[in-house]
């Protein structure tokens, strides 16, 4: 039996942490391996001031970009994101669940289980740090790659406030708002606008001062990897991370707890008004599950319309903001070797269409839909095994296949509301920027977008379909995007292995350049032709499966 609050929050989420931890350690011994085999004389060209930008010592050997790379970027916002999960659900997710009266039914205060989760996420962030260190320092050794001058312990030390402050930000936003939803979104949202703000901001002339608003730039402003800790900023977003978990300690003291989280969804409001009644419960039809895709979609149109939301209004920003940049870095960004821009799906920053690929639609586009894709196709089928409403949904007339496919359509429609939130903004921002590029070619970037992020989609309820658990989709699924876009990007840089990049579906997103060259049908027809074989096979496994009673 579990002792305490803090020995079951742990037990629930180490996993997680671990599973991210170890998946990001596999793509810096693989990143160095391939950084190890490129010719020195692509990097030592560049210019001094683009060496420091790409936190690269002089006396460096190439293979220590990797820790820029991977565990600088895209580590850090994972390690930030999974502390972001953790911190929202403490209080958030038990009122979710319906288990917080069960909890505080024991003899254990609002605070003592504030504490014990608070001190639950220390323990398993530290954990996946702990797991990023040992990697980090074992890789080079391995590899017999030179990483002289580098800082891995201080750039572990960085990382682990800067994923506690965003951590403690999400827990304190759930303890006053009692919403999952509401404390991950904003956190999330957050920390996407200080991450381009503290790399963008320097950017534009008299606005570099200006980062120093940003909470990201107190983790790698300074450059930790180079010049090791920089202890004035990891006071500041330990600081932080104090004063959040101090507002959740208020929060959750002074409100009412929720028996568990119900809230309307854009149907319901619709129909309880009169004006929109009739219409809707056209559109829906009867209580049956006929409809259910409708239903499905409704659920999640809260986080579709932010991701597209959030989506346009970078999109529309970065238009007029291409106008501001410095002659001198778009002179610099056009020296970069090409193997370089493949990290960023390729592009020349000097033109508009690098511009908007190398910032949004290389990494940040695909990631806005797959959030959505992921959630629908992790919770389509997983879900109502573990909410235990599948039974119920499965005494109506209505086959397992049938289910399969309505869900289907409602990822289909939720993604394409993404897309088309992307070509909205980009299109608009093109406008306002007067960069004069092609609305067809943005189209055909935005509907690739979407094809990719639908294929992963698929994955999450294929995985789903096979176990019958949220957690394995979810986790198996951002475990492979994040395997084919690391993939992507470093197998080119070694010609030995450069053909296995087609075996990814991210090859046939970007590979092609559509905002240069526009849609290239057939990359077009396997992202298509992928989504519609893995949502079969979902369809295949779950009918063949005997289905959970709870999760």
């Amino acid at each position: 039996m579990l002792a305490n609050v803090f020995t079951k929050t742990t037990q629930d989420r180490w996993k997680a942490m671990a599973i991210g931890a170890l998946t990001l350690g596999l793509f810096l011994v693989f990143g160095m391996a391939v950084y190890r085999d490129i010719d020195l004389s692509v990097y030592t060209d560049l210019p001094e001031a683009m060496r420091a930008l790409m936190n690269m010592p002089a006396d460096a050997d190439v293979g220590a970009l990797a820790y820029g790379a991977i565990y600088g970027s895209y580590g850090a916002l994972t390690m930030a994101g999974l502390a972001v999960s953790m911190g929202s659900a403490t209080i958030a997710g038990e009122e979710r669940l319906g288990t917080i009266g069960l909890l505080l039914g024991n003899p254990r205060s609002r605070t003592q289980v504030l504490v014990a989760k608070a001190g639950s996420l220390l323990l398993v962030t530290g954990l996946g740090i702990g797991i990023l260190w040992l990697i980090g320092i074992a890789t080079p050794a391995v590899l017999d790659v030179n990483v002289g001058g580098m800082h891995i312990e201080a750039l572990m030390v960085h990382m682990l406030v800067n994923a506690l402050f965003y951590g403690f930000l999400a827990m304190a936003i759930g303890a006053f708002t009692g919403s999952v939803s509401v404390a991950s979104g904003v956190t999330a949202g957050a920390m996407v606008v200080a991450f381009f703000a503290a790399g963008l901001l320097p950017l534009v002339d008299g606005l570099e001062d200006w980062a120093r608003l940003s909470p990201w730039h107190y983790f790698d402003g300074n450059q930790p990897v180079n010049n090791g800790v920089a202890w004035g900023d990891v006071a500041l977003l330990a600081g932080g991370s104090a004063a959040f978990a101090a507002a959740a300690f208020v929060g959750v003291n002074r409100r009412d707890l929720k028996e568990k989280a119900v809230r309307a969804t854009l149907a319901d409001r619709l129909r309880s008004n009169p004006l929109t009644q009739q219409v809707v419960n056209r559109l829906a039809g009867s209580a049956r599950v006929s409809r259910m895709w409708i239903k499905t979609a409704s659920e999640h149109q809260g986080l579709a319309m932010i991701s597209a939301a959030v989506m346009f209004l970078f999109m529309v920003m970065l238009g007029p903001m291409y106008n501001f940049i410095d002659d001198a870095l778009q002179r610099l960004t056009e020296s970069l070797p090409e193997t370089m821009l493949a990290l960023f799906g390729g592009g020349d920053m000097s033109t508009p269409e690098g511009w908007y690929q190398v910032e949004m639609f290389s990494l940040m586009a695909p990631l806005a839909v797959m959030i959505v894709t992921v959630v629908v196709g992790s919770r389509a089928l997983a879900g109502e095994e573990a909410n235990n409403t599948m039974g119920l949904l499965l005494a109506n007339p209505i086959t397992r296949s049938s289910i399969v496919w309505e869900k289907c359509v409602a990822m289909v429609v939720l993604a394409f509301l993404v897309g088309a939130g992307i070509f909205a903004g980009a299109a608009l921002g093109s406008i306002a920027g007067g960069l004069g590029m092609n609305l067809a070619n943005l189209g055909a970037a935005s509907l690739l977008v979407t094809l990719l992020g639908l294929v992963i989609g698929a994955l999450a309820l294929l995985l789903g379909a096979m176990t019958g658990r949220v957690r394995t989709a979810v986790y198996g699924s951002v475990g492979l995007a994040l395997t084919f876009y690391i993939a992507n990007a470093f197998l080119p840089l070694n010609d030995s292995v450069a053909g296995l990049a087609r075996w990814t579906p991210n090859y046939y997103y970007l590979t092609s350049d559509p905002l240069v060259n526009g849609l290239d049908w057939g990359h077009g027809a396997v992202l298509a032709t992928l989504t519609v074989v893995l949502m079969a096979a979902a369809a295949v496994l779950f009918q063949r499966r005997d289905l959970r009673q709870s999760g």
